[in-house]
């Protein structure tokens, strides 16, 4: 029998029976639909990730102090690390999380961020208004604040509040510049929030020590030795004996580049797609299971027509990539189904929910693919058993 007249077949009796095929269709329909939005997902955070990471730019390292030991780390110390080759800017940062803010009637609470004016070229800040922290404002510890557009709107209901007063924990402070808009990311909104000079947010936050430092090298290729130095800085304040790595994690300090954060950010994330993947992929086997059950009671309810069809002729091979067509052909549309349904659940997640989605291409064909395979594996077993009828007893079942 021709291979055409097979599939015309194969498809009529699938036609024939519209609710138990779209019904055993479901298993694979949420199966790759699962599979294409959780995936986007997870390789949407990556890229949120990754575009946050590199928009602070290649030269930036970061050293964390770990370590309840005091140490102090006076600015004649950094401005002798500055001198180091491979080092531009260095600026430390004091920050803490939630801070209440209030004026008038209206109060919020958001990150507070104490540092000095080197604060701002190495992050990449600039101001909308008005102006950024400067070096008077951390000799006589003013109560200046520059605040972030989101806070303006939350504490002000607007952005043009250069000059106005407000409370930051019950302490009066002057808006002295308002930053410009960053955005919202997948770690939260970069305009909510508040930068205040180091001194005073020292005597604010009780502190006086910073355990964050951010370095600014000379450029990409300098990292290496900007941080090798910074190391060597660290190892002499906490008396540890030196040496020359170019990334070092122990108990009292820790000193990271972009670079190597953002490998381990894209390893994590990652690691975090390729599970949701797995566990979507789950769905499709189930699917398959499913097709398999409903292709063994269409055996059973065609067992007639298969004992006639052989009867007069048919070949076992012809019988059997009959119902391998059948489960394939299930398979297929409940994969063109679920693909369809993956990128409106993408866009709908997009459009309404603020979530960062990215389809890949090869993601799509894979789980299609996937599916087809899925349909032809467990398709393999009914069609094998529907070939292997004995035309008599075929004839006589009843």
């Amino acid at each position: 029998m021709r291979f055409t007249k097979l599939v015309k077949i194969a498809l009529s009796s699938v036609w024939n029976n519209k609710m138990r095929s779209f019904l055993t269709m479901l298993g694979i329909i949420i199966g790759i639909s699962s599979v294409i939005i959780l995936v986007g997902i997870g390789q949407g955070t990556q890229k949120d990730v990754s575009d946050q990471i590199e928009s602070l730019g290649t030269n930036l390292i970061t050293a964390n102090i770990m370590s309840s030991k005091s140490i102090t780390i006076s600015s004649e110390d950094l401005a002798s690390l500055k001198t180091k080759p491979g080092v531009k800017e260095i600026a430390p940062q004091i920050s803490e999380s939630n801070v209440n803010v209030k004026s008038g009637s209206k109060s919020s609470t958001t990150t507070l961020e104490a540092s000095t004016p080197e604060y701002a070229e190495i992050k990449s800040l600039t101001v909308s208004s008005g102006r950024f922290i400067n070096d008077r404002d951390i000799e006589n510890r003013f109560n200046s604040v520059v605040i972030g557009t989101e806070t303006a709107q939350n504490v002000f209901g607007d952005t043009n509040v250069v000059g106005n007063t407000m409370y930051v924990n019950g302490i009066e402070f002057t808006v002295v510049g308002v930053l410009k808009s960053e955005g919202t990311s997948s770690s939260g909104s970069s305009d909510d929030r508040i930068i205040v000079p180091l001194s005073t947010g020292e005597r604010l936050l009780k502190t006086s020590s910073a355990k964050t430092y951010y370095i600014e090298a000379d450029s990409k290729d300098q990292v290496d030795t900007a941080m090798a130095y910074t190391q060597l800085f660290l190892d002499k304040k906490f008396g540890l004996p030196g040496n020359s790595t170019s990334t070092t994690t122990n108990s009292y300090y820790r000193v990271m580049s972009q670079t190597s954060l953002l490998d381990t950010a894209t390893s994590t994330t990652k690691s975090m797609t390729t599970m949701l993947a797995g566990v979507a992929a789950i769905s499709l086997v189930v699917g398959g299971i499913g097709i398999m059950n409903i292709m063994l009671v269409s055996v059973v309810e065609r067992t007639r027509e298969i004992g006639v069809r052989k009867a007069i002729g048919a070949k076992r091979r012809t019988i059997l990539l009959q119902f391998l067509i059948e489960a394939a052909s299930v398979s297929a549309v409940g994969g063109i189904i679920g693909v369809i349904i993956g990128y409106l659940g993408a866009f709908i997640g997009e459009k309404f929910f603020s979530t960062t989605i990215v389809i890949s291409n090869n993601v799509v064909l894979g789980s299609f693919l996937f599916s087809l395979l899925v349909g032809l594996v467990f398709g393999i077993y009914p069609a094998n058993k529907a070939s292997k009828l004995n035309p008599i007893d075929a004839l006589r079942f009843e």
